[in-house]
């Protein structure tokens, strides 16, 4: 069986929303309740993953996360991205697959966790990922929700912040292997990445591309790696970027 280690990583200081993992309006810091939710996904999913860790920047964050429940372990402060950041905390581990979930989505859903974590199994790809159908044309345009397309044999050839594949016709379903309605395939931030592979990712230089559209995996994309990708329904919750995720978040918690 694969050995999974679900790191998250945590940075204290955010542009949008300063401080927001700290956050603690519902009477728990923001990233308690991602932890929580990893931990529940765990518990559902026998053989899941067998750690849980936190890769923080900040004493108070590593405090959270361990009276949450999950491991945690201080990484250096100047870390450029995520995925870094999980680098340094899986160098020392003998861990098969290392799987990134942001600390700020803490409503993700058990399913997406569980297929985030299983994505790898039975492939030969270094790293994995997870789209989702888009079904509003709106959403499908929307440069904040990235877009990815496929090949047929499950792998990402393309992400973008553009609509992609572009409709030509105005329509939705215009693209072979899409369903009706189906505009085109969201991207979910989540990753999973063969140990050794992750290592010498977190070194690559960022690419043009990258530099471009402003995402990380196109790194990948560019260098000649394959992304195995697997289709999910969508999400439910959201990420907290802003001050207006985070309220609408409290919100959601206080009717629940």
């Amino acid at each position: 069986m694969t050995d999974v280690a679900v790191i998250i990583p945590a940075r204290l200081e955010s542009t949008r929303l300063p401080r927001k993992l700290l956050l603690n309006e519902t009477g728990k810091p923001l990233i308690a309740h991602t932890v929580e939710r990893v931990l529940e996904a765990r518990a559902a999913y026998e053989g899941l993953a067998s750690r849980v860790v936190v890769a923080a920047d900040d004493p108070e964050l590593v405090a959270a996360a361990r009276a949450a429940g999950a491991d945690a372990v201080m990484t250096r402060p100047d870390h450029a991205s995520g995925t870094d950041r999980i680098a340094e905390a899986a160098a020392g581990s003998d861990h098969d697959v290392i799987v990134n979930i942001q600390g700020d989505e803490p409503e993700i859903e058990l399913e997406h966790v569980r297929a985030i974590c299983g994505v790898l199994d039975g492939r030969d790809d270094p790293m994995g990922t997870l789209v989702y159908p888009i079904r509003e044309r709106a959403a499908f345009e929307n440069p904040n929700l990235v877009k990815a397309v496929l090949s047929r044999d499950g792998t990402a050839l393309y992400f973008s912040r553009s609509p992609i594949p572009y409709p030509r016709e105005g329509e939705a379903n215009a693209t072979e292997g899409l369903a009706d309605g189906v505009w085109g395939y969201g991207h979910m931030g989540v990753y999973a990445y063969r140990r050794e592979f992750l290592m010498g990712y977190a070194s690559l230089p960022p690419s043009s591309l990258e530099r471009r559209e402003r995402l990380e995996q196109l790194r990948a994309v560019q260098a000649g790696h394959a992304i195995r990708v697997a289709v999910v329904d969508p999400p439910s919750g959201a990420g907290i970027d802003t001050p207006e995720d985070y309220a609408r978040f409290v919100e959601r918690t206080k009717k629940s």
